[in-house]
C-alpha cells in the first residue's frame, strides 16, 4: 500500500488539484485502486484539473482524482454541502464521462443554508476588515456543530420534511444565539437577513441535501482493503491552519496539514508509511484579507501569469502575489507541520509547481534563484525524501 498526503505550504493554491491528479493517473497506471481522501474544509475548495484533450475543471468537493478514476472518501472532519453537490456531481460525468465514488463519514458534519448566510452576512458588515472567507459557511458549521450538529448519516435518513423540520428547529434555538454573539440582526443582515427569515430556502435546501446525500455511501472502515493507493487530499494552505496563529484572526477554523492524516492512519493504517508531500508553486499568493509577506515585490505581468481559478469576486477581492522569503522562511511552517507526524511511520517531499511560468525560476524577495541551484541546496540540507518538479499543468 501507498499513502500520501498532498499538503499545501503557503495560503492555498500550490497546485494541490494538479498533484493529487498526478498521483492517482500513476496509481491507475500501477494497476492499483486508488482511494482520494478529503479531510478538512468544504465546498470552499477549488482545485483545478486540466488534461489533454479534457474540458479543465474545478473540484469542491470531489476528489481531484475522480476525473483519474478514483473514488472519494470523505472523512469524519470533512464538511460536505450536500446543497451544492449535485451540481458538481454532475458536471464531473459529463466532462469525465464517468460517475464519482462518494463514500462518506457519517459523522461527517454537513453545512447548512444558514452557515452560508451568517457568513455572508458577518464578512459584509466587517467591511474592509473581512477575514477573507469565500462565504463558504465553513467556520459557521464548525461553531453550529458544537451544540447543533447536523451529520451526513443522520441526514440520509431523513426525508425531506423532516429535515426541513430539523433546520427550522436550529433556525429557531440557535441562530438568534448565534446572530446576538457576532452583532447581527435581521436589519442589519441585508440580504441574508431576510432569507434568514423565509422558510422557502429551508424547505429548498432541504429537498436538495435530501436529493443529493442519495449520491454518498456511507463508510465503513473494511471498505477501505479494497484500496492499494490511498492520498489524502488537503485543502488551502498551511499558513491558514487554525493553529497557526502568525496570520491571525486571517485563517480557516480546519486544520490544513498532516494532522488529520496523521489521525486517520493512526486509527487505520498503524505501521504503514505515509508520504507528506507539500505543494508550492515557484512564487506565492493568496486570494483573500490578511498579510502577504513580501507582498508587492513580485509583478505577475512580467512573466504572463494568469489563474483562471481564482478570478476577482466580492468575497476575496483579487488574487495577489509575492515572491518566497528566506530558504528558512521556506521551511519553517513545513518543519513545523512534519512535527504533528512523529507518531507514525513518514517521510517528507516536496512539489514546486508552475515552474514554467517563471522560466524556470524560484521566485525570492530580492534575488531569484534557479530551480536547480534551490533544490540542491534543499538536497543539502536532508530534509527531503523526495523533491517532485512541475513545469507543466498536466503534471510531473
Amino acid at each position: 500500500m501507498t499513502i500520501k498526503a498532498v499538503i499545501g505550504k503557503n495560503f492555498g493554491d500550490e497546485g494541490k488539484g494538479l498533484a493529487v491528479s498526478w498521483f492517482a493517473q500513476q496509481a491507475r497506471e500501477n494497476g492499483g485502486n486508488c482511494l482520494v481522501i478529503r479531510h478538512n474544509g468544504g465546498a470552499q475548495a477549488g482545485h483545478t484539473v486540466e488534461k489533454k484533450g479534457n474540458a479543465r475543471f474545478v473540484f469542491h468537493q470531489l476528489s481531484a482524482g475522480s476525473g483519474d478514476g478514483s473514488d472519494t472518501l470523505w472523512s469524519e472532519t470533512f464538511l460536505p454541502d450536500l446543497f451544492k453537490l449535485g451540481d458538481e456531481y454532475s458536471q464531473l460525468e459529463a466532462v469525465y464521462g464517468r460517475r464519482a465514488v462518494i463514500l462518506a463519514d457519517p459523522r461527517c458534519r454537513c453545512t447548512c443554508i444558514d452557515d452560508i448566510l451568517l457568513n455572508m452576512a458577518i464578512e459584509q458588515k466587517r467591511g474592509a476588515m473581512r477575514h477573507g472567507s469565500c462565504g463558504m459557511g465553513i467556520n459557521e458549521c464548525m461553531q453550529r456543530s458544537e451544540t447543533a450538529p447536523l451529520y451526513l448519516g443522520r441526514v440520509r435518513e431523513m426525508t425531506a420534511a423532516e429535515l426541513f423540520r430539523e433546520l427550522r428547529e436550529i433556525r429557531k434555538n440557535y441562530l438568534p444565539v448565534r446572530m446576538k454573539a457576532l452583532g447581527l440582526t435581521f436589519d442589519n443582515a441585508g440580504e441574508a437577513g431576510e432569507l434568514l427569515r423565509d422558510d422557502n430556502v429551508l424547505i429548498n435546501a432541504a429537498e436538495r441535501m435530501c436529493r443529493n446525500a442519495e449520491l454518498t455511501e456511507l463508510f465503513e472502515p473494511g471498505m477501505l482493503t479494497a484500496y492499494e493507493d490511498i492520498i489524502f487530499e488537503g485543502a488551502q494552505g498551511l499558513l491558514l491552519d487554525a493553529e497557526y496563529t502568525e496570520f491571525a484572526p486571517h485563517l480557516t477554523n480546519s486544520r490544513t496539514g498532516s494532522v488529520n492524516p496523521v489521525q486517520f492512519c493512526k486509527r487505520y493504517f498503524p505501521g504503514q508509511r505515509a508520504e507528506l508531500v507539500y505543494i508550492t508553486r515557484t512564487y506565492v499568493t493568496r486570494h483573500g484579507n490578511g498579510p502577504l509577506p513580501y507582498s508587492g515585490s513580485l509583478d505577475p505581468k512580467k512573466y504572463g501569469i494568469t489563474d483562471k481559478t481564482n478570478i476577482p469576486n466580492d468575497w476575496q477581492g483579487t488574487l495577489r502575489f509575492a515572491p518566497h522569503g528566506t530558504t528558512e522562511e521556506f521551511l519553517r511552517p513545513l518543519l513545523m507541520d512534519t512535527e504533528n507526524a512523529e507518531d507514525i511511520p513518514h517521510t517528507v517531499s516536496l512539489m514546486l509547481t508552475h515552474i514554467d511560468e517563471t522560466e524556470g525560476m524560484l521566485c525570492r524577495y530580492r534575488e531569484n534563484i534557479p530551480v536547480g541551484e534551490f533544490t540542491d541546496e534543499l538536497e543539502e540540507r536532508g530534509i527531503f525524501g523526495r523533491i517532485y518538479l512541475s513545469a507543466s499543468r498536466f503534471g510531473c
